[in-house]
C-alpha cells in the first residue's frame, strides 16, 4: 500500500464495525421447506455477524448427491436427520458439528376453504381429487407423507390420486395453482403468525409418522470457515429460534 492510500484505509478500519473487517461468505445448501424462516434467518445473520449466507434450496436428497459429486457447499440445513449423519460418516463433513436445529410438522393442506376438514377425513372421499406429496425418495417430508398414508390403510387406495413433486416446495405448489387439490406439505409452508394463511388444513398427527428432525452440519468444504462456524452458533441463538419457531417448527 503506497503513502497517499493508508490515511484511507486507516479512516476505513475506524469506521467499520469489527465484524465487517473479517466479514466472509458462507454457501448454504437449505432444505426446501425451510426457505422462508432461512431467508429471514440470513438477513438476521448478516446483521449480526457481518457475515453473508448465500442460500441454495432443494431436495436433502439431490443435495447429498451435489455434496458427493464435490459442490462447493460449506453447510447443510437437511430436511433429516439421516443425511447429514451419513455425510459425516462418509467423511464429507466435519464430525461433531451436527445438530437438531428444528423438527418439522406435517400438514394436509388445500388452498381452498372447507376442503379440508380437521381430522384429515377428506382423504377417505373417492372423488375428492388429486393429493401432491414430495417424492419420498428425496424429500423426508415425503416420506413422512407415505407412512402416514400407510398407517392409514390408504396408500393403495390413494395411489391413482397422488401427484409427486421433486421436492416439498414443488408439492406445495401443486396445491397452491390448483393442480392438486389438496396436498401434504410443511406448516412452515402455509403458517403466517401462528395460523393458517388461507385455506383448510389437516394437521397431521405426529405420531402418525416418524420424527421429522432436521439437522444442519458444516461440511468439509466449510471445515475452516469462519462465516460457516458463525452461521452454525447463530442457529442455536435465541434470536434464531424465535424465528425459527415462529414458521410452524418445533424445537
Amino acid at each position: 500500500m503506497n503513502s497517499a492510500m493508508r490515511p484511507a484505509a486507516l479512516l476505513l478500519a475506524l469506521l467499520l464495525p469489527p465484524a465487517a473487517l473479517h466479514a466472509a461468505e458462507v454457501n448454504v445448501a437449505v432444505a426446501a421447506n425451510f426457505s422462508a424462516p432461512m431467508r429471514k434467518l440470513a438477513a438476521a445473520f448478516e446483521q449480526a455477524s457481518g457475515h453473508k449466507a448465500t442460500l441454495a434450496f432443494g431436495s436433502t436428497g439431490r443435495f447429498y448427491a451435489q455434496v458427493k459429486n464435490g459442490a462447493p457447499f460449506q453447510v447443510l440445513l437437511a430436511a433429516d436427520d439421516e443425511t447429514p449423519a451419513r455425510l459425516e460418516k462418509e467423511g464429507l463433513a466435519v464430525p461433531g458439528s451436527r445438530f437438531t436445529y428444528a423438527t418439522g410438522r406435517l400438514v394436509l393442506w388445500s388452498a381452498s376453504p372447507g376442503v379440508v376438514d380437521e381430522r384429515g377425513e377428506v382423504l377417505r372421499k373417492p372423488g375428492a381429487g388429486k393429493v401432491a406429496i414430495a417424492d419420498a425418495r428425496l424429500s423426508p417430508y415425503g416420506a413422512a407423507a407415505i407412512e402416514v398414508l400407510k398407517r392409514l390403510g390408504l396408500d393403495q387406495a390413494l395411489h391413482p390420486r397422488l401427484v409427486q413433486g421433486e421436492n416439498i416446495s414443488q408439492a406445495h405448489q401443486f396445491v397452491a395453482t390448483g393442480n392438486a387439490q389438496m396436498g401434504f406439505v410443511a406448516l412452515s409452508q402455509v403458517i403466517v403468525d401462528g395460523r393458517i394463511e388461507k385455506g383448510s388444513a389437516w394437521h397431521v398427527p405426529a405420531d402418525l409418522h416418524s420424527p421429522i428432525r432436521q439437522d444442519a452440519v458444516v461440511l468439509a468444504a466449510g471445515k475452516d470457515s469462519p462465516a460457516a462456524a458463525a452461521l452454525m452458533a447463530f442457529l442455536r441463538s435465541d434470536a434464531a429460534r424465535a424465528i425459527i419457531r415462529a414458521h410452524g417448527y418445533e424445537l
